[in-house]
Parts: structure tokens; C-alpha cells; sequence
């Protein structure tokens, strides 16, 4: 199968995040090992959802990972111009619910596989694929667990994520959390009698707005935009009607954070605002709902070397995004982003990725294993 097969067969899976993931995981692993690659599912702890790792080469010795996730977003946007799980071509762009993000990364590699295992790897190449990276990055935590029984450690770790093909060294982390009021519904016109949780939600509300100014006044990264980390109130909801006392109230919020700030830390004025609330008899319930860490890949490491020779290009910095890089570096393995497709064409109608983006792609992994066979 060559990667437009193989990007038609994935996109027809409807892996939306949050959901079983049983189907695609089990297409790939028996398409690797159609290719006598070495495959093992993990299965996670909500039991119906699975991380993939494979090898290409010696198990115990020193690699590389190419990482990425199977989830999509959901495609429920009425302005898609054809069914989002079905792969349609017009020129060189493929439409289709992942194709960027990142259905297409993983066709790319997958198509590499038939070269890698024809290759004598004195190095071996790794492909780890998780799910639910879409809402929170919840899958890949259990992988990397498994690692130290599945490989040696690798020498990097490269997460395609769409970045035009240009490697990237940094991102910043992300922390989101959800508060829930609960007060004491009643009649509007005896206020003295509820106890309205819209309004004590006005005080969570204002300490998310105040902190946010605050993190407008640094501290400083120059290599993001904003410079700043960040906070902000995503949905707020409550009330059935304007006579009826609100008895619920949720608010949820993020907070993303330059290297070197714990993005929970951010939201942690907040929280104690909120749970302040229950002195004045409201039940406050605080619910994290993802966090990952940020990237900071040093300009000199050894794998950001390997990504300037693999593109001809230098990475970038930083971009606003955030992957499962994070993650991986935070458990200790050097990791940099690099992938096909464009970010801003990800999560919305009509998602595309290009045939070239695809190509330049396969080439760049099958250069890698060249290198790792040299």
C-alpha cells in the first residue's frame, strides 16, 4: 500500500477522542506485522482504548520514536463540502477529518515501513501512536510508562504534529480545569432564601480575569506569541430562567505557560477563590480535565543537529500549539516536533493535507533510517 492507501484507510476510521479506538489500533498492527515488524498494543485503563508501539531494529539498543496520535476531533461542522471520513482528492490537496492532524503524519510513516524493515538497523526506529492526545493528552502518559519494558532509551523522540515539515524545539504547556457551584435554587423574588451560584461564580470569574492581566507583565519568553504565559475563562454556564434562583454554575478555564512555569500553578488563584465559596454554603467541586508540560528543546541538543540535517532547515523556537513532546521530555527523553500538514488547517471544516507534504514526509523518515542503518 503506498501512503495515499493508506491515509484513506485511516481517515475511514472514526477515531474521535474519547471514544473506543479498538478498530484503527488493530488495522495498524496488523498492517505491521504484515511487515514482520515487532507490535504491542497497551491497553489503558478505560479499558476499550489502546497505545500502539512497534520496532524496526534491536529492541535494546539506543533509538529513535516517531511519535503521533490516532484521535481526531469530532466532524460535526455543517460545512464540509463531503463526508470528513471519507478521503476525497481534488489536485494535490486529500480532504478529510485528520489528514493534518495527524492521520497523514501516520500514513507517511507507516508507508516508510516496507524501506525501514529492508534496512539492516544497527540503530533501531520506534513508531508510537496513542489516543485521546485531543482531549488532554490522556493516552501517551500510559505509553511512556511502558517504555523502559518495551526499548532501550531512545535518543529522541520526534511527534509529528503539522509543522509544515520544519522541526520545532519548543512549545508552551497547558493546564485546564473545571469549577462547579452548586448553591440553593428558590424563587426570584425571595433572593434571601438561595443561594445563587451564578453570582458566586462572578468571584471565580473575576480572580481568572484578574490573573490573567497579571500574567500580561511577564515573565518574558521571546520565542512565543504571546511572550507571556496566559490564562482565560473558556465557558461558563448555569441558570434555567431569569425567576428561578440559579442552583449550578460551571466555569471552565485554561491557563498555558512559557518553559519553566507549572501551567497548574496559574490556575491555582483561582481555585482558592472558588473554594473560599464554601464558607458562605456553597458545595465548589474543582476538576482538572489536561495538563501537559511545555517543550524546551536546547538549541545545541543532538537531536535538533539530526532535524536540521534530516529538513536542510534549522527548527524553530517555539509555536503557540502544544503536543505530547512535553510529556515525553518530561519522563526524560529529548523530544522535537516535525510533521506534515499546516496547523492552522487542523480542527476545522474541510481539513486538508497536501500530496508533497506527504512525500517530503516519507522521505525524511526513510532518510532517518538510512542514518540509522549507515
Amino acid at each position: 500500500m503506498d501512503v495515499f492507501d493508506i491515509l484513506d484507510r485511516l481517515v475511514a476510521f472514526r477515531s474521535v477522542a474519547g471514544k473506543p479506538n479498538g478498530d484503527i489500533a488493530g488495522w495498524i498492527e496488523a498492517y505491521l506485522a504484515k511487515h514482520g515488524t515487532q507490535v504491542t498494543l497497551l491497553r489503558g485503563p478505560e479499558g476499550d482504548r489502546f497505545n500502539l508501539f512497534a520496532t524496526i531494529g534491536p529492541a535494546d539498543v539506543p533509538g529513535y520514536i516517531l511519535s503521533g496520535h490516532m484521535d481526531v476531533v469530532p466532524a460535526s461542522e455543517p460545512q464540509w463540502s463531503s463526508s470528513p471520513f471519507v478521503l476525497r482528492k481534488e489536485g494535490e490537496r486529500l480532504y478529510g477529518r485528520g489528514t493534518t492532524d495527524m492521520k497523514g503524519f501516520l500514513a507517511a510513516v507507516l508507508a516508510a515501513v516496507s524501506t525501514l524493515a529492508g534496512l539492516r538497523l544497527f540503530r533501531p526506529i520506534h513508531l508510537a501512536f496513542s489516543y485521546d492526545e485531543e482531549v488532554g493528552c490522556r493516552g501517551v502518559p500510559h505509553l511512556i510508562a511502558h517504555l523502559p519494558e518495551l526499548c532501550a532509551k531512545p535518543l529522541g523522540v520526534i511527534v509529528g504534529e503539522p509543522s509544515g515539515m520544519r522541526a520545532v524545539r519548543g512549545h508552551k504547556g497547558k493546564a485546564a480545569a473545571r469549577v462547579s457551584i452548586k448553591g440553593r435554587a428558590g424563587h426570584s423574588s425571595r433572593p434571601d432564601l438561595g443561594l445563587n451560584a451564578i453570582h458566586a461564580m462572578a468571584d471565580a470569574l473575576s480572580a481568572a480575569v484578574t490573573e490573567a492581566e497579571r500574567l500580561m507583565h511577564g515573565p518574558f519568553d521571546a520565542a512565543f506569541e504571546p511572550s507571556y504565559s496566559s490564562l482565560q475563562v473558556g465557558a461558563v454556564a448555569g441558570g434555567q430562567s431569569v425567576n428561578i434562583i440559579p442552583e449550578i454554575c460551571t466555569l471552565d478555564l485554561e491557563a498555558r505557560a512559557i518553559p519553566g512555569i507549572d501551567p497548574a500553578s496559574l490556575l491555582a488563584p483561582v481555585k482558592a477563590r472558588a473554594e473560599a465559596l464554601a464558607a458562605d454554603g456553597f458545595l465548589v467541586e474543582w476538576k482538572p480535565m489536561s495538563a501537559y508540560p511545555a517543550l524546551s528543546l536546547p538549541q545545541d541538543a543532538a537531536l535538533a543537529a539530526l532535524l536540521t540535517a534530516l529538513t536542510s532547515e534549522a527548527p524553530l523556537a517555539a509555536v503557540s500549539y502544544g503536543t505530547e513532546a512535553g510529556l515525553f521530555q518530561a519522563a526524560g527523553f529529548d523530544a522535537i516536533i516535525c510533521g506534515p500538514g499546516d496547523i492552522d488547517r487542523a480542527h476545522k471544516p474541510d481539513e486538508y493535507i497536501l500530496t508533497s507534504e506527504l512525500a517530503t514526509c516519507q522521505r525524511m523518515i526513510e532518510a532517518l533510517g538510512a542514518r540509522c542503518a549507515a
